[in-house]
């Protein structure tokens, strides 16, 4: 069904509108680094958009979100009627142009009902949802910048990996380009819809599928880890318990979980410290960092280390979590049971 929908609406998207006819497509998230729990009914697809020059202001201390601005007009004019009235690159406009298109094209699409689903204030992704008689799925597409420069300084520290994936690939890494997503900053007091969030979604595939501190790890005829398994089970674990406290887990998602574990990935580098035959163990000193974690509502963004995404003013909700996942550890985990 998305590989119905998706291809269609990108040659349209590139027919329709100069400003958008350079987008390539590239898919994100969980189904496509192979950690997809449960049915695959959701779908990220990254709309990738390559830029020409940009400087990045931080528009805050996260060190993860920017304003945007021409270095020099770019080679895309059509590019020019996003820019607000203070030179700024407006996120909000370039996603409701994107929108309104996606919104016109769905009505051609023959096989499969589509339908633009409303917007949720300060999202980065325009919902669709797809049906046919068989099934239905949701797809995010999100609105990617792709720029040719260097990463900006709040990375410098970020990316760990030299004792566990290694210094070239680190290297390897940081010369990929830069990605910025259209996110709204929920710090700012005015919300403008003009601020950009830096996206590793493109490196966090390849470290999920080439995981290994030997370059044969989880191969075809290579030795097998339980890394990915560990990160299913904690994703199911967190699935679960927001299906029982919706409201108290909201501010809770996968990505808390991903980064969680390319943290424990770096602490216990070598592919024996996850051998397939210990998961249980393995989870369970996977599992600690992560109540650790919790415990001092401090988990530091893989690639931009001062960027704490368990932020202080969520202490509460941080102890209930590390409450809730206590109380399964020390009853054998019911949830799983259930």
């Amino acid at each position: 069904l998305v590989n119905l929908v998706v291809p269609y609406l990108i040659q349209a998207i590139r027919r329709n509108a100069g400003s958008f006819s350079s987008i390539e497509r590239l898919g994100a998230g969980s189904y496509y680094e192979h950690v997809k729990i449960s049915e695959p009914n959701e779908f990220d697809i990254m709309l990738v958009m390559p830029v020409e020059r940009l400087q990045l202001d931080e528009c805050d201390d996260t060190g993860a979100y920017y304003y945007l601005r021409f270095k020099r007009n770019p080679k895309e004019k059509d590019l020019l009627k996003f820019v607000d009235e203070d030179g700024k690159l407006s996120a909000f406009k370039m996603l409701q142009a994107l929108r309104d298109i996606i919104k016109q094209e769905v009505k051609n699409i023959k096989d499969a009902e589509v339908t633009v689903k409303r917007k949720k204030p300060g999202s980065p992704a325009i919902t669709l949802q797809i049906k046919n008689s068989q099934a239905e799925v949701s797809v995010d597409i999100i609105l990617t910048l792709k720029v040719q420069q260097s990463w900006p300084p709040s990375t410098q520290d970020g990316l760990k990996i030299e004792e566990w994936l290694g210094r070239k690939v680190r290297q390897k890494f940081r010369n990929q380009s830069l990605y910025l997503v259209a996110k709204q900053n929920k710090r700012e007091k005015v919300l403008r819809g003009n601020t950009w969030r830096l996206s590793f979604s493109h490196i966090e595939k390849a470290m999920l599928n080439n995981h290994g501190n030997e370059k044969t790890c989880c191969e075809s005829d290579g030795p097998k880890c339980c890394r990915k398994g560990c990160l299913k089970l904690l994703k199911y674990l967190l699935e679960q318990l927001k299906i029982k406290y919706t409201k108290e887990l909201e501010k809770f998602c996968s990505y808390h979980v991903k980064t969680a574990l390319f943290h424990s990935c770096v602490i216990w580098p070598k592919d024996t410290d996850w051998h397939l035959g210990d998961l249980d163990q393995c989870f369970q000193k996977y599992l600690g960092y992560f109540l650790d974690c919790l415990q001092q509502s401090q988990l530091p963004h893989f690639f931009i280390p001062q960027y704490n995404l368990l932020s202080p003013e969520d202490k509460a909700r941080s102890a209930f979590l590390s409450r809730q996942i206590h109380h399964q550890l020390n009853n054998r985990f019911p949830i799983f049971q259930e």
